[in-house]
């Protein structure tokens, strides 16, 4: 058997960034999605008291984050092309504009999180409170965890695998695709 059919077999079984991302990523989508769950089932038993609350969040603010998770995303594949290719000006670049985004995700929600804790809308406020804390504080702390990754991945980037960025363009893409239903959930389905 040549090297070539070894490399293609192990593909199969092995997928990108390895079986412990794909689990991680598996539990914590599932985790997720049964808190999300959780909400729109409490929101069909209380409908104006969830549409009350939810007047107070700011669309704006999860639209533009929005837009900065899926560009970090997008710059994430261009970064895994570059490091195949042996592109390392471009990888530089790009993971320096993936790293901002996500940054710019972070101040934003930030600045969402003051607002509210100023204005009184804490844990204990509501059940709609509750669940907005819990469920984009956690995201919020995967997305602080996932720029940890990524910076590490561009601190290394000289020696780092392609299968260790792309566990970490793995875990960066879990946040784009749980934002992509915590945003809805949150901010817009009424």
């Amino acid at each position: 058997m040549n090297e070539t059919t070894i490399e293609e077999n192990d593909s199969i079984w092995y997928p990108p960034g390895g079986i412990l991302i794909w689990l991680i990523v598996f539990v914590e989508v599932i985790t997720f999605c049964m808190g999300i769950g959780s909400l729109v089932y409490d929101k069909t038993q209380n409908p104006d008291g969830f549409q009350t609350m939810q007047k107070l969040l700011h669309r704006e603010f999860a639209f533009w984050n929005t837009i900065f998770l899926l560009t970090s995303g997008f710059l994430l594949a261009i970064i895994v092309y570059a490091k195949e290719n042996n592109k390392e000006t471009q990888f530089l670049y790009v993971m320096l504009g993936a790293i901002l985004f996500g940054l710019a995700f972070l101040f934003l929600k930030s600045l969402e999180f003051y607002d509210k804790w100023t204005l009184g809308y804490t844990l204990d406020t509501s059940i709609f409170f509750s669940y907005y804390w819990l469920l984009t504080g956690f995201h919020y702390l995967h997305v602080a965890v996932g720029i940890i990754i990524l910076s590490i991945v561009l601190l290394n980037r000289k020696t780092i695998t392609l299968l260790n960025l792309e566990a970490g363009g793995i875990f960066w893409h879990m946040c784009d695709l749980i934002w992509l239903i915590l945003y809805p959930a949150l901010y817009l389905i009424q």
